[in-house]
């Protein structure tokens, strides 16, 4: 096969049909051309015509020189708003008025006017001539002559009917005409366009790369939207045993966990015409564009069936109509939202166009949005599992430069809770953590370091913090990790640090169980876990500190769920106030009376006591250990769950540590080589339970925990 080259002329095409090698096209009249030259024209005007004209005269001058001098010939009222005065031939030439002397081109005309005077009436500048002449002696026969006359100035009225003429064009032109190209009608639609549909539309040229391979994991999402995509390629298969298509399915799940990228997933696998829109594209600041785009939408959609309309972010439009507490400025959305319930299933038929939405807040959505008919299924897309994991890791590893003997599994035991967009961000930082080290390859401790790096946020060595405020951090988190390792439930230990990350002055690694259900005394030992650090700093300094903010606020969350929503207190019962509509029906009136409330408060305050009465009671019975431990964190500031095997004993519960030996053998070694670093570029050695704080006269202030 012949190569076609290019010699660099953009013109030399060996199909140009024209015969003209060599020679670019003629370009394009541009129109700005003509604004510019009509700026140029009145710039020329204004120059050639500025020093030309009669000048403008006061009563003053003209009464104590022109009319003092004798050099008027004679003065012509112009419409009786102003007056013309023409000077005699002699005082033309003479220097007594310079700024009338000709000057050449564009210079005042001999024969006049020499000067204009502006007056509010004719009668009174015959009454000022009149004391004027009286006044310097002017005899009948030099008398100035005063003559009226009646003008139209043409120019002057057309170009007061042709300057906003042209302003409105120039409106329309840079104004209109662009915001009429971004509501989509382009410029042939212009304004009147705005309610033309804002979706995309992707066909089988649109050569879509992503397909149902390279969304991972989402088994069962993809299996129930792969057979809406087999229904429009084969509808006989199903149409034969009696059976319809459903007219519409939801995506649900979290954020990050997939929902668009299924949706792109159909659009690369059907062989129909794909609408993609965002419920946000529906809200326009006019009343009425939004159902009018629904309108179109669908239009287009009928016009191309069968097709699939995709809708991301619907909650944007489809929220509960009557919810809002703007009242009257909810018109428009609700107006929208009946517009596409009437579409979707209305009283005409809709054959042949399937909806597509996704949205992480189905619990906002409008009943009548939900029910069969409308989204006849909605397909739940959750976190991730560990397989799931590890299928999405393998695709997000792809394009990386991977160390040998490169272990998957261990990357998605680490990242239990992580959505599929968490990973690929842990993958990219993985990669930029290893570029910044000048490596040639991507290793298990730089995924190690994006994990903390996105769990944790970034390190801050350098805040500073009194050696006192690191010593009551160190006994904090040595209380979380001591209650967390001596409790069955709690989550197994995997790293401890006092280094700042983020806003956070400590930080704790833990490695939850993955479990769908949780038991009243797996939440009591969690309860007593996150209430470890507070225990600790009172049992060690006999004083608390705001540090135990972030595990304050979890446990009163998690005290009241057991209480109102999971019915884990005895005086309450089996009785959930939990509101799985989402249609905020206990809004205004609680489903309670205040005694009940009463009861709600005192059994959550006996729930929180009584886990932080358990955590102390396990800290003093441990106190040494809890010493050690902290001791230890002052002196390494990093430390791992062998370091309190060696301190409590192997952990009876939960995963073995055999099994998070490859993470705390990867996390020591650095921990190991970042310390010896420090250590050399350090002046004095550290004592051991005190820290070398670089001294600033700004003070640090603790964030909480």
């Amino acid at each position: 096969m012949a190569e076609k080259k290019f010699n660099g002329n953009p013109g030399s095409d060996s199909n140009n049909k024209s015969g003209k090698s060599g020679k670019p096209g003629k370009p394009k009249f541009n129109t700005y051309w003509i604004y510019g030259g009509i700026a140029v024209a009145i710039l020329a005007i204004q120059l050639i015509y500025s020093g030309s004209g009669a000048k403008k005269i006061d009563m003053l001058k003209l009464e104590q020189e022109l009319i003092q001098n004798k050099d008027i010939v004679k003065i012509v009222v112009i419409n009786k708003e102003s007056a013309e005065i023409y000077l005699t031939p002699e005082a033309v030439t003479s220097d007594r008025y310079p700024d009338i002397k000709s000057k050449g081109f564009g210079g005042l005309p001999a024969s006049g006017p020499h000067y204009v005077l502006t007056i509010p009436s004719g009668d009174y500048l015959e009454e000022r001539l009149e004391e004027a002449e009286a006044k310097y002696g002017y005899a009948d026969n030099e008398r100035i002559n005063v003559s009226y006359e009646n003008r139209k100035n043409i120019l002057g009225d057309l170009m007061g009917w042709l300057i906003p003429l042209a302003l409105l064009v120039v409106v329309w032109m840079f104004i209109f005409r662009r915001m009429s190209g971004g509501a989509g009608g382009g410029g042939a639609g212009g304004i009147f366009s705005v309610g033309k549909s804002k979706a995309q539309i992707f066909d089988k040229e649109s050569n879509i790369m992503i397909d149902f391979k390279d969304v991972a994991g989402l088994e069962e999402a993809k299996m129930e939207v792969r057979e809406i995509v087999d229904f429009l390629k084969k509808p006989k298969k199903y149409t034969e045993l009696g059976g319809k298509i459903p007219k519409g399915a939801l995506l649900v799940g979290p954020p990050g966990t997939g929902k668009t990228l299924l949706a792109k997933a159909v659009a690369g696998e059907a062989n129909v015409p794909f609408f993609s829109i965002s419920g946000s594209d529906f809200v326009e600041m006019f009343v009425g564009v939004g159902a009018s785009r629904v309108r179109d939408l669908f239009k287009q959609a009928k016009e191309k069936a069968p097709c699939i309309v995709f809708i991301d972010e619907i909650d944007a439009v489809g929220r509960a109509r009557g919810r809002n507490p703007n009242f009257g400025a909810n018109d428009e959305r609700e107006n929208t939202l009946n517009q596409l319930l009437t579409e979707m299933d209305g009283f005409g038929t809709n054959v042949g166009v399937i909806i597509l939405a996704a949205t992480n807040r189905a619990d906002v959505l409008d009943r009548a949005l939900l029910r069969a008919g409308r989204f006849d299924r909605q397909i739940h897309v959750e976190l991730p599992d560990l397989n799931e994991r590890r299928e999405i890791f393998k695709v997000h590893l792809r394009p990386l430069k991977l160390a040998k003997d490169f272990d998957i599994d261990f990357l998605s035991k680490q990242t239990p809770g992580f959505s599929g967009a968490d990973i690929a961000n842990v993958c990219n930082e993985a990669a930029l953590i290893a570029a910044r080290k000048n490596k040639k390859e991507v290793e298990r401790q730089d995924f190690l370091d994006a994990v903390d790096r996105i769990v944790g946020g970034l390190e801050r060595k350098n805040k500073i913090i009194s050696p006192q405020e690191k010593r009551t951090i160190a006994f904090h988190e040595a209380g979380h990790a001591t209650v967390s390792w001596l409790l069955e439930y709690a989550n197994p230990l995997v790293k401890v640090t006092i280094i700042p990350r983020g806003r956070a002055l400590g930080a704790a690694w833990y490695l939850p169980e993955e479990r769908q259900l949780t038991t009243t005394e797996q939440m009591h030992d969690e309860l007593a876990a996150a209430l470890g650090g507070r225990a600790s700093e009172e049992l060690t300094f006999e004083k608390i500190s705001t540090g135990a903010l972030n595990d304050l606020e979890k446990v009163t969350k998690q005290a009241y769920a057991m209480v109102t929503y999971f019915g884990m207190s005895e005086k309450i019962g089996n009785i959930s106030f939990y509101d799985s509509s989402g249609q905020n029906e206990y809004a205004f009136n609680k489903p309670y009376s205040e005694k009940t409330a009463e009861t709600i408060d005192e059994e959550v305050n006996r729930i929180i006591d009584q886990a932080y009465k358990r955590a102390k009671d396990i800290l003093i019975k441990n106190k040494k250990g809890l010493t050690a431990l902290a001791e230890q964190l002052l002196e390494k500031e990093v430390i791992f769950s062998e370091d309190l095997e060696k301190i409590f004993g192997k952990r009876k519960w939960g995963i073995p540590s055999r099994e998070l030996e490859p993470t705390l053998q990867a996390r020591k070694k650095t921990a190991e080589k970042k310390k010896s670093t420090a250590r050399k570029n350090a002046s004095p050695t550290p004592v051991k339970g005190k820290v070398e704080i670089p001294r600033k006269k700004t003070p640090a202030k603790s964030n909480g925990k």
